[in-house]
């Protein structure tokens, strides 16, 4: 299998970014400067910082989906970076509504500027995307801003059953990864789809990268569940115990309760109100370890894994290409946990 290693994701920043930033540039001065923050560009003041805009994982998707379709990444470009500016729309707003105030080991734009340069910011960016993916010269643009759209929509459906839940005890595990596969694999789907669709591929094709996608989205998400528990802060670049000091109900947690051995102590824990005190959190953690929680939520990511493989057979892609996107997938299941 061909390996993704970060300077092979600093190839591909390298080849779509410049496109990226003449699409930021659009923007109007207020705008930019924050999206440039917000992409690791600039410091708070506006002066150029070594700093890089995440992993570009989706735009490599894109880039790649394009390449195992038959086709060329130079031709996927417009599609990388409108999938990249939706990411970050849902970054910005995010950020606020779960009110984290550092992302990327930096304080997050609402926190240094306030709700509403993050919500208009954001706006911004998600207009943007269209505005770019729409000009791109393939007769099946529109084709690809359809499907952007539809994956937005869902993104805003998972973002409100994820609210809903903080107010709720009785989460189920089947609605928490039906939340998961709007929130975040409707992109990864979508990104998929978008470099298969941008290059003529045939329907059968689009749906099979589009599977792929969404199964790789499930096992991100799970594994990033786990690192949102136990996770380093150096890796993940937010507090220890991140998704615990909100008593968020992510996919490992909700595995624990739907458990008829759950703890006593953890159900009255995801019953309480307010952020817990912050010498509680290990123990919860470990609660949720003795459970099984992490070794299911690691299990199931592998077990996706495994379905996405599945979901490229017996569709005609060009196989370097298709390793890579295999490896790109590991890349991403495989992060720091």
């Amino acid at each position: 299998m061909t390996t993704i290693m970060p300077s092979t994701l600093d190839t591909t920043r390298a080849f779509f970014e410049p496109a990226l930033r003449e699409a930021v540039a659009r923007l109007d001065p207020w705008s930019h400067r924050v999206a440039a923050y917000h992409l690791g560009w600039c410091d708070e003041s506006g002066q150029p910082t070594p700093g890089q805009s995440g992993k570009a994982i989706r735009p490599m998707m894109v880039l790649l989906a394009a390449q195992a379709a038959g086709g060329l990444a130079g031709s996927a470009v417009p599609g990388a970076v409108a999938v990249e500016l939706v990411h970050n729309f849902s970054l910005l707003h995010d950020d606020l509504l779960d009110r984290d105030v550092q992302r990327r080991h930096r304080r997050t734009v609402w926190a240094v500027w306030g709700e509403a340069s993050a919500i208009l910011t954001g706006d911004a960016l998600l207009a943007l995307a269209h505005e770019i993916l729409l000009e791109a010269p393939a007769p099946t643009a529109g084709r690809a801003a359809w499907l952007l759209a539809a994956a937005t929509r869902e993104l805003a459906r998972g973002q409100v059953a994820d609210l809903a839940f903080e107010t709720r005890a009785d989460v189920g595990l089947g609605e928490c990864l039906d939340m998961a596969a709007a929130k975040t694999a409707s992109l990864l789907s979508t990104s998929a789809g978008i470099g298969a669709v941008l290059v003529g591929a045939p329907e059968e094709t689009v749906d099979a990268l589009l599977r792929f996608g969404r199964e790789v989205g499930l096992a991100f998400q799970l594994v990033d569940d786990v690192l949102g528990v136990w996770g380093d802060p150096a890796v993940t670049g937010k507090p220890v115990h991140s998704d615990l000091r909100s008593r968020k109900k992510s996919l490992p947690v909700t595995y624990a309760a739907s458990r008829p051995d759950c703890p006593p102590e953890l159900t009255d824990w995801l019953a309480g109100t307010g952020e817990p005190a912050l010498e509680s959190l290990p123990g919860i953690a470990d609660l949720l370890d003795k459970v099984g929680a992490r070794a299911w939520a690691l299990a199931e990511a592998a077990r996706r894994m495994e379905l996405a493989e599945e979901a490229l057979t017996g569709v005609d892609l060009q196989q370097h290409a298709r390793g890579a996107l295999l490896a790109l997938a590991h890349f991403v299941v495989e992060r720091d946990r």
